[in-house]
Order: structure tokens, then sequence, then C-alpha cells
């Protein structure tokens, strides 16, 4: 019988928790570290080891999985003081699921390889609800050979997981990602701000749309959300804002100029500079509402 490979999670949040649970119910083998103790404390009642460091975690595993806020968390711990890295044997795979710059991805993976330890960036999207229902799109960067190791892993939280390329280019992919579904949500807006002008039902308008080639799951879901005026969050504008900075970030070191996005960027900034960080990141429909101008 195959042993599965033991594996250690760092940060169990509201997305991790869940992923977590998929891997002990699929038989992984489960450890875990968190910045706040009590985040784990789901986990550990289920049978997961804690430890004290992401380095005391590192050297007691065979792949590490991170999943935390933003790229100065995961150099943090993977790079910093009693980071990954000097725990870390070398073989140990990093599979790095959080969503952060593709640039510094690279970085870090160039970093880790030097001590023997492999990487892979696997953002995901799909929010809370995809976590919980095992069904978040993952998109993996760094070499096939280490992502055929940990597909079985990665197949218990994911339906469909695409290896993009090298390393970063996970996080590129996600990067696109959420530069389209920030755009999509304000073109649905101002469709739906042109029915109302012009006195057109924008229900009726979307349920049209539904079943042309103007239908996306941003029309389908986040324009229920607009029509409804309901934000409760899913996925939080707060942490769209910080996507649309590793964007504009990514769109600037490669010296594009990209308005469109620019301009998604812009309205997400002011969202959250609002007071509405907290409310899903559809919420920028009201940026755009309010910008709006009958002709």
């Amino acid at each position: 019988m195959t042993t599965q490979p033991k594996i250690g999670w760092i940060g169990p949040g509201i997305m991790g928790r869940p992923m977590c649970k998929h891997l002990m119910k699929a038989g992984f083998p489960l450890a875990v570290y968190a910045r706040r103790p009590e985040t784990a404390q789901e986990l550990t009642a289920l049978g997961a080891e804690f430890h004290a460091t992401p380095a005391a975690l590192a050297a007691n595993v065979d792949i590490v999985i991170s999943m935390v806020s933003d790229t100065p968390d995961v150099e943090a711990v993977l790079l910093g003081e009693n980071g990954v890295i000097e725990g870390g044997k070398p073989g140990l795979l990093v599979v790095d699921m959080s969503t952060i710059s593709p640039v510094a991805t690279r970085e870090i993976a160039t970093k880790l390889a030097k001590k023997g330890i492999r990487m892979l960036d696997a953002p995901v999207s799909g929010g809370d609800v995809g976590a919980i229902a095992a069904t978040l799109t993952i998109m993996v960067g760094g070499s096939a050979d280490d992502l055929t190791y940990v597909r079985p892993a990665l197949e218990t939280m994911g339906k469909t997981i695409t290896h993009i390329g090298d390393h970063g280019a996970g996080q590129l992919a996600k990067a696109c990602n959420q530069l389209i579904a920030a755009q999509t949500v304000i073109a649905v807006t101002e469709a739906f701000e042109m029915a109302k002008a012009a006195g057109v039902d924008p229900a009726k308008v979307r349920a049209a749309l539904l079943g042309g080639f103007a239908y996306s799951k941003v029309l389908e879901l986040h324009g229920q959300r607009i029509l409804d005026e309901n934000f409760q969050p899913g996925f939080k504008a707060h942490l769209h804002n910080k996507d649309m900075h590793i964007v504009t970030d990514t769109i600037a070191a490669f010296g594009l100029n990209l308005p469109g996005t620019q301009r998604a960027a812009d309205y997400m900034q002011i969202l959250v500079d609002a007071g509405n960080g907290e409310l899903d990141s559809s919420a920028i429909a009201k940026v755009v509402q309010q910008n709006a101008k009958a002709i």
C-alpha cells in the first residue's frame, strides 16, 4: 500500500481550514503552523499535528503548502527567521497557494532552490465557497514533475488544475484572473446603468444576456448581487484591492500600458478607501454607479 506524503500546512484561515479538511479526509497525514494558534484548533482536534514555527513544520513533512495573505507574509514564512528554508531538508516540496507577486515568486523559488528545496506556485480561484466544496481552480507554475507528485493532494481541493509554465506562471495567471474579474464587474454595472437610463429593466437585460455571448460567471453571480444591492462577502474587497496592486505592479515591471486595468484598480482603491473593504469585491459597482453620467 502506498503511503501518502505528509503535508505541512501554513495558514489555516478561512480558505485553508476547509482545504486541510479535504486533505485529511483523503488520508493525507497533516501538520499545521498558524501565526495565531487558535485558528488551528479545529484541525488539531481532528488529529493534525501543530508545530510552533514554519521551520519545525518543514523539518517533519514531505510537502509544505502555504496559504497566507500577501507577498511579505509568504516571504516571512518561507525565507524569514524560523522559516521553511531553515528547517526544510533537500528535496522538500513547497507549494504556495497564496496570491502574491509573480516576480517575487520567482525570487523565492530561486532562494529555496539554493537549499535544495523545490517550489510550485499554485494560487486558486473560487473563494471560500470553492474551498468548502473542493471545486477550486488551481493555476500552477513550476516543474511538471513536481506537479505530478503533488497532484493527488491538489485534487482533493480543486476540480481544474492547470500547469501554466515555469515559476511565477501560476501567479501571473491568477493576476490575469483578478484583472478580468474586476473589469467584468465594471462592464456589467455599466450595462445595467445604461439600461436603467433608457428605462429598461436591467434584471431582464441580465436574463437575456445569460443566454448569449456576453454570459460570464460574473454576470451570473455578481450581476445578481448588483441588482439586489447585496454585497455581503464572499471575496472581500480589501483582498481584491491587494490583488489589483499585484496586477499593477506586474504591469509596471513589464512596462505595459493597460488603461482598463488601471481604471479597475483605481475604482477598487476608491471602494476600499471609502471604508468598504469588508464588502464583497463586487461592491466596486457602487463606485461605477457614483461615476455614471447620463447623456
